[in-house]
């Protein structure tokens, strides 16, 4: 890949994604094969007037091993020195750029149990470092191939290139060649069209129906907005938490969702690939997993066992089936980008940003708005050419949202 098309990527996750503001702490997230990258990146954000870069180096064989030969216990501790980092975050609010490149199978083998087990158990301390910082500070996440998942989604291609096709498909969907600085914001406007006009709206309920089964539904409260594209921190920096990105959305009601929901798209969750499933909500709550499988069933058993908010709905999103990344004709088993490629909703964790004021309220006046609260955060695809989504408005009325799979 020519040096000069990376160099715009990386300037694209600097400038547009975090938007690194002179004088500000940077840190950066990399799997150690991606040191080469993670430095284009560092070198980016020192030009564009960082202060001080750190390195949070990752390796999914250690981490494999480490499921592999540790305890539970072991992998539940949290030692002092890694909470003083997290609490070192907190203080300092750094802007973070997480490169993701993980081969969808590293954690094949594992024990799904204990993985979600361990979740589980460090999830008290987490979490309450996490909600200190959530939406104070820029961040961003945006992929690289690695040679593991290059070869997961072009199995049939020799490594490298393998690696050059997966380049290239990165590089169209995240809008690169060209300008990308413009290509993004277009793209950013664009969004918040979408989602001005479905606030516009006064959604009460949203309705989903297709062929596959789906026949479901979900409520919004007044007071939660459609997002889209970028946002700002609380210093008033705007910036791009996804690259790419193809979604408008809120978070429902937790009690509302009912009904039969269809995944249409596979969902790589630690190393397994979900396919053919489903599930049926009464009251928020999944009450059934439809699946034939049995394996698939453990595995998501195990998932929403894991955290008390994982049985429910945190997010719905709006894309529309002829995005970028459908249209790429992929499935890149990594969430990321396959998110983006039709709708989608997401088990566990709701957004407390999509709550119209939200920084002017208290923890209390937060909660009541009924956004779900959980420590997981797992996203699976809906969208299919013949999906419709019936809108039903505070006022009453009745209007069209999606048709055939796109904006009505």
């Amino acid at each position: 890949m020519e040096t000069e098309i990376l160099r715009n990527y990386a300037r694209l996750m600097v400038r547009v994604g975090a938007n690194v503001q002179p004088g500000q702490e940077v840190l950066i997230y990399s799997e150690v094969s991606d040191a080469y990258f993670a430095n284009m990146i560092a070198e980016e954000a020192y030009l564009a007037g960082a202060a001080n870069i750190r390195m949070e180096w990752g390796s999914e064989e250690f981490t494999k091993l480490s499921y592999t030969y540790q305890t539970e216990e072991s992998l539940s501790e949290i030692p002092a020195w890694m909470e003083e980092k997290m609490k070192w975050r907190v203080d300092h609010l750094p802007a973070a750029i997480h490169i993701m490149s993980n081969d969808p199978d590293a954690m094949k083998g594992i024990d799904q149990a204990k993985y979600f087990a361990v979740r589980k158990n460090q999830a008290p301390v987490m979490k309450k470092y996490r909600d200190l910082m959530d939406n104070k500070f820029q961040w961003t996440v945006a992929g690289i191939p690695g040679r593991g998942w290059a070869k997961k989604v072009f199995p049939d291609l020799p490594a490298d290139e393998a690696m050059d096709a997966l380049w290239d498909a990165i590089l169209y969907v995240t809008r690169v060649k060209g300008d990308a600085i413009k290509n993004w914001r277009e793209q950013d406007a664009r969004l918040q069209g979408k989602a001005h006009w479905l606030n516009d709206l006064h959604i009460r309920t949203l309705h989903y129906s297709s062929a596959n089964g789906t026949d479901f539904s979900l409520d919004i409260d007044r007071r939660l907005d459609f997002l889209a594209g970028g946002e700002y921190s609380p210093r008033g920096v705007y910036y791009l938490p996804n690259l790419p990105t193809e979604e408008c959305f809120t978070s429902p009601i937790k009690d509302s969702a009912e009904g039969i929901v269809m995944a249409a798209k596979p969902l790589s969750l630690n190393g397994f690939l979900i396919d053919n499933f489903g599930f049926r909500f009464r009251n928020g709550q999944i009450v059934e997993i439809l699946a034939e499988d049995e394996k698939t069933k453990q595995i998501l058993e195990d998932m929403i066992a894991a955290d008390e908010g994982a049985g429910r709905l945190g997010e719905v999103a709006l894309v529309p089936y002829d995005s970028p990344v459908n249209q790429s004709g992929l499935i890149f088993y990594n969430t990321l980008y396959d998110e983006n490629a039709c709708c989608h909703l997401a088990l566990g964790r709701g957004f407390r940003e999509c709550i119209h004021g939200y920084r002017q309220m208290t923890e209390e006046e937060i909660k009541a708005v009924g956004v779900n609260e959980a420590y997981t955060h797992v996203d699976f695809m809906i969208g299919s050419p013949d999906l419709n989504i019936t809108a039903v408005t505070y006022s009453g009325d009745t209007v069209p949202v999606f048709r055939n799979g796109t904006w009505a």
